[in-house]
């Protein structure tokens, strides 16, 4: 089972997995989500194609999908936190390019109420 991750700033939980150790799901509140569509500008495409003649980590898109990363998570918990929840399992990522250049990145999981195991 990994580690729950708490988002700064919230008392929510959330996990990979399909449960939380020491806790346990009271209420299923259904599939939350969190969608965001990205792309690069014309000059950062420019500077990510230099990077790749260099070889290596091409640092301009590796900001770029962490920061759609850490929008969808963050749109997510929010999607939860407007359900009453104060958990999500089984939270994913998923994303795809719409066109040349242009990427959507979904979080999802599901949005559950759980209290520590007493």
């Amino acid at each position: 089972m990994t580690s729950p991750q708490r988002p700064a700033g919230t008392a929510l939980m959330v996990t990979t997995s399909n449960d939380l150790q020491g806790y346990r799901v009271t209420r299923q509140l259904g599939v939350v989500r969190g969608l965001t569509v990205r792309s690069r500008s014309v000059l950062g495409n420019i500077g990510a194609s230099l990077q790749t003649l260099l070889g290596g980590n091409i640092t301009l898109y590796t900001e770029l999908a962490e920061k759609a990363r850490q929008e969808a998570f963050d749109l997510m918990v929010r999607h939860a936190q407007e359900h009453g929840a104060n958990a999500i399992i089984a939270m994913r990522y998923d994303a795809n390019e719409i066109t040349d250049g242009v990427t959507e990145v979904l979080a999802y999981g599901t949005a559950v109420v759980v209290e520590a195991l007493a």
